[in-house]
């Protein structure tokens, strides 16, 4: 049985695989940058009422939805689910524009984001996720990380052995997983196959100058970007290194 030691004569590369999120929070932009290779897990089921096609803002009435509508069908992976109208680009654009529109660092992104919502016509949820996914880990926060998609790879099976036969696939030998996996994730399953299982812990992140307080950690990215600018990857990983 192996021990979970990468096999000897095997170039390390640490793995992480999540299923794409609309505009995440800044813990997701974490693990991203944490790794080597990042690979949207997308060739699986599109869970309804999800992170998949929406998040959070803060507005001065606390939190509130930001949701791309893509129709009710649950029969679907992620990379198959279509997003049959344009109306909600020009509404989430208006919305960005009226909560954080004089926000110290908003203009910075303003083209970027102007070109994102009225510039082109988005069809496909994944497209649209993995665009402004790899858009703001490597020209706004500066994260190297490769990009893949699951469904380059071909991986066989259900649940944890799909998993396993991805990770497989890429090569990794060390695999960053989120919390909420501790509860079905076996780890001796990992260790059987060389490679080493590590935990993302999302504890400690400090708050930045954030508008309409209480401070909320679980809101999308913009929210610090818009804050804080050049300075946001100091908000995620930047603080640990103090």
């Amino acid at each position: 049985m192996n021990d979970g030691t990468p096999a000897e004569g095997r170039t390390p590369l640490r793995v992480a695989v999540l299923q794409s999120n609309y505009l995440p929070w800044k813990g997701y932009f974490d693990i991203v940058h944490d790794v080597d290779l990042f690979v949207f897990y997308d060739d699986v089921q599109f869970t309804k009422n999800d992170w998949r096609n929406r998040n959070k803002i803060k507005t001065a009435q606390g939190t509130a939805w930001l949701t791309v509508p893509v129709g009710d069908s649950h029969s679907r992976d992620i990379d198959e689910v279509r997003i049959p109208d344009a109306s909600w680009q020009r509404k989430h654009w208006q919305t960005l524009l009226q909560t954080y529109g004089k926000a110290p660092h908003f203009a910075r992104y303003r083209e970027y984001l102007e070109s994102v919502y009225l510039g082109q016509r988005w069809e496909s949820l994944s497209v649209l996720n993995q665009s402004l996914i790899q858009h703001i880990a490597t020209e706004f926060l500066g994260c190297r990380t490769r990009f893949a998609r699951s469904s380059d790879f071909g991986s066989q099976g259900a649940k944890q052995d799909r998993l396993l036969d991805l990770l497989e696939r890429t090569g990794a030998t060390s695999y960053l997983s989120g919390p909420a996996a501790r509860s079905y994730i076996e780890p001796e399953r990992f260790a059987q196959a060389g490679i080493e299982l590590a935990w993302k812990d999302y504890a400690g992140y400090p708050e930045y100058p954030q508008r309409f307080p209480p401070f909320e950690h679980g809101v999308m990215v913009l929210d610090l970007l818009f804050q804080c600018g050049p300075d946001a990857p100091d908000f995620i990983w930047g603080w640990r290194g103090r």
